[in-house]
């Protein structure tokens, strides 16, 4: 259900643009509330299976914020063109590292497919199996140090993966595709995620 608010009329959102020159935060956030739809509208070009609508939502308002904080009404120009562009530009900036990013963890892609057809990544074949993997890292010993680095090292992604796949922390494990059903992902986006977050745990715990 759409519950973005209706935009404000020229007197409105000017009388509130002049009152964030004046440091009034409650301002900038009624702004920032009747421009959401704005926001959504721009990020709704690059949703995707792998990306997260909420996520995107959040990045785009930091755009948004950014543009009410250097607009200046003074030269006649609506709030929402300039604010568009900086609502793009702060996507375009987080794309653009994603892409960065996902040259630098190229060993997660998939390379083809096993008998079964199941996805293969060049991790599948130079690194151990997952759940020994898992086996080896939840030892009695390690079990505290996992809990005390699963929120600093896991993304928000990896922590919702690794706590539904393995059982930890109160939820019932899952299979991949259980996993994936939950999120609304693909079971081979889910075994990326796994792969990548039981690295993580386990470079962070020889360190």
């Amino acid at each position: 259900m759409n519950t973005f608010k209706q935009p404000l009329s020229n007197e409105e959102e000017n009388h509130y643009l002049n009152l964030v020159k004046h440091g009034d935060l409650n301002a900038r956030n009624i702004l920032v509330e009747y421009n959401l739809r704005l926001v959504a509208h721009i990020a709704k070009k690059y949703y995707s299976a792998e990306r997260d609508s909420d996520d995107l939502i959040s990045i785009g308002t930091i755009g948004l914020i950014k543009a009410i904080n250097t607009f200046d009404n003074s030269k006649g120009n609506r709030l929402v063109t300039y604010a568009s562009r900086c609502i793009e530009n702060e996507l375009l900036m987080r794309l653009r590292q994603e892409r960065k990013e996902s040259r630098e963890v190229s060993i997660y892609e998939p390379i083809g497919t096993d008998k079964e057809g199941n996805e293969i990544s060049l991790l599948d074949i130079i690194s151990s199996d997952d759940e020994c993997m898992l086996s080896n890292l939840i030892t009695s010993e390690n079990l505290e140090r996992i809990s005390a680095i699963y929120t600093s090292v896991l993304d928000s992604k990896e922590q919702r993966v690794i706590a539904l796949r393995y059982g930890l922390f109160g939820h019932k494990d899952l299979t991949q595709r259980e996993t994936a059903s939950l999120l609304k992902i693909s079971r081979s986006y889910v075994s990326r995620i796994e792969k990548k977050a039981l690295l993580k745990l386990r470079s962070a715990l020889i360190l």
